[in-house]
C-alpha cells in the first residue's frame, strides 16, 4: 500500500511512525512533512491549502490511501477533491469537517442527535454577547465560532477579558461552564460505524498548575486510571455513535477521526467540543499504544469497511511532554539550534516546529513532543522527563506536571 500523509506537525510525525510500522505499507510519503518524518518517509514540498496540488501529488505517486492530518485542509475541502479524483481518503468532507469548523454548527448537530453538551448562545453583536455573559455568569466560557488553532477559547472569571475576546470574534459561542475533569476520546469512523479509541487527557495551559494562557496543548497521557471504567462504552453510546448517525442522516457522512472533548461532570458526560482530526498532542500517546496496524485500519475506514474491525492496545502507559519555544504561545522565537536529541529506552521524540538548515532549528511554537512509554504512568513520565531535560534549545520551556497527579493516584491504587 502506498500512503500519502498530509501535514507537518508532531501529530503527523506520530501518525507517520504508526503508518511506517504497518507491514502493509510499501511506500510512505509525507507532504510537506518535517525533518523527523523525513527519517521514515519521502517528503514532498506542498502548500497544504492548495487542493489541486494535493490531488496532483497523489496522482503522480499513484497513492492508495491519503491521510489528512491538520484541520485547515479538511475545512478547505481537500478530502472532497481527492475523493472526486478517485482516491481513498481518511479525513472528512468539507461539509462534515464543519463539526470543527463551526462551533455553532456542531451545537446544532448535537441538539438533533441528542448528544449531551453545555447550554450555549451564539452571538454576533455586543448586546447579544452581554446578555449571554450575564445569563451564565462566571466562570465565562467564550469560544470563537471558527478555527483558531486550539487557541480560540477563553475561560475566565473576568467579565472584561471575556467581553474583549468575544468582541474580537466575528461570531462567538458563549456557554455554561462545565465543572469536572476533561477527557479526549477519539473515534475512527467509516461514515456508518465508529470505533472508540482509548481515552487520553491533554494539558492546555502553558505553565505548571494549569496557569498561563491557553495553548495548542503542552502534554498528554494515556490511559487514565481515574476515569470511569465504562467511559469508552458510554462515550460510544451517548456521543460518538449518535453523531455519526446524525451526520449520515443529513447526507454528509463523517469519514475520518472524530475527536470528542468531554467533561466528566456530576450530571454525567458532556461534550465540550468536537474536532475533525487527530488531536495534538494526544496522538503522540495513543499511536505508541495502538497494536492494530494503523494503515490497514485507516484504509478500512476510508473505504467503508470497518464492520469486522476492532482496536487492540498495548497494556503500556504513555506520557508526552511538549518542548515549547521561548515566547510561546503569543510570540514564539524561531531559528534557534536544537541539540541533544538523545534516544533513551522507551522514548520517542516527535518533531513538530522544526526545520533543517545545515542543522536542526526551531520553526514554530511547539517544537518537539517527547513521549515516554512504560509499564505505568510513573515509568513513562520518568522516561519522557529524563529525555526532555537534556534537550538544548535556547529559552525553551516545558511543563513539569504532565500526568503527575494521575501517576500519584495510580500508585495509590
Amino acid at each position: 500500500m502506498k500512503v500519502l500523509l498530509i501535514g507537518s506537525g508532531g501529530r503527523e510525525h506520530a501518525l507517520a511512525t504508526g503508518l511506517a510500522a504497518d507491514k502493509a505499507v510499501t511506500e510512505l510519503h509525507a507532504a510537506p512533512g518535517n525533518p523527523g518524518i523525513a527519517e521514515i518517509a519521502k517528503l514532498h514540498p506542498l502548500e497544504i491549502n492548495n487542493n489541486l496540488e494535493i490531488v496532483a501529488l497523489a496522482k503522480s505517486l499513484a497513492i492508495d490511501l491519503v491521510v489528512i492530518g491538520p484541520e485547515i485542509p479538511l475545512v478547505n475541502g481537500a478530502a472532497d477533491a481527492l475523493r472526486e479524483a478517485g482516491f481513498a481518503v481518511f479525513g472528512p468532507s468539507k461539509a462534515a469537517a464543519q463539526l470543527e469548523g463551526s462551533k455553532h454548527f456542531a451545537k446544532g448537530v448535537m441538539r438533533d442527535a441528542g448528544v449531551p453538551t453545555a447550554k450555549s448562545f451564539t452571538c454576533e453583536n455586543r448586546s447579544e454577547i452581554e446578555l449571554a455573559l450575564d445569563a451564565f455568569g462566571a466562570p465565562y466560557v467564550v469560544k470563537d465560532d471558527g478555527l483558531a488553532a486550539g487557541k480560540g477559547v477563553v475561560v475566565t472569571e473576568d467579565r472584561e477579558v471575556a467581553l474583549t475576546h468575544a468582541l474580537a470574534c466575528k461570531k462567538v459561542v458563549i456557554e455554561e461552564y462545565l465543572k469536572g475533569p476533561e477527557i479526549s476520546l477519539f473515534g475512527i469512523s467509516d461514515g456508518e460505524r465508529i470505533l472508540a479509541m482509548q481515552p487520553a487527557q491533554d494539558f492546555k495551559r502553558a505553565y505548571d498548575n494549569d496557569e498561563g494562557p491557553n495553548t495548542g496543548g503542552m502534554g498528554a497521557y494515556s490511559p487514565l486510571p481515574w476515569a470511569p471504567s465504562n467511559i469508552i462504552e458510554d462515550t460510544h453510546k451517548q456521543v460518538l455513535a449518535p453523531m455519526i448517525a446524525e451526520m449520515a442522516a443529513r447526507g454528509t457522512p463523517f469519514v475520518g477521526l472524530l475527536y470528542a472533548g468531554l467533561a466528566v461532570t456530576d450530571r454525567g458526560l458532556r461534550v465540550i467540543e468536537f474536532n475533525a482530526r487527530f488531536g495534538d498532542p494526544e496522538t503522540q500517546v495513543l499511536i505508541p499504544r495502538l497494536k492494530t496496524p494503523l494503515a490497514q485500519l485507516l484504509f478500512k475506514a476510508a473505504t467503508g469497511n470497518l464492520s469486522d474491525s476492532k482496536l487492540e492496545w498495548l497494556e503500556d502507559s504513555a506520557v508526552t511532554v511538549v518542548l515549547a519555544a521561548d515566547g510561546y504561545p503569543n510570540h514564539p522565537k524561531t531559528g534557534d539550534e536544537i541539540s541533544n536529541l538523545n534516544q533513551f529506552e522507551g522514548v520517542t521524540i516527535f518533531q513538530a516546529g522544526t526545520k533543517f538548515d545545515e542543522k536542526l532549528i526551531s520553526s514554530g511554537g511547539r517544537v518537539l513532543s517527547v513521549t515516554g512509554v512504560g509499564n505505568d504512568l510513573t515509568q513513562a513520565r520518568d522516561r519522557a522527563y529524563r529525555s526532555i531535560s537534556q534537550i538544548k534549545l535556547a529559552g525553551s520551556f516545558y511543563r513539569n506536571d504532565i500526568a503527575l497527579n494521575a501517576s500519584i493516584a495510580e500508585k495509590g491504587n
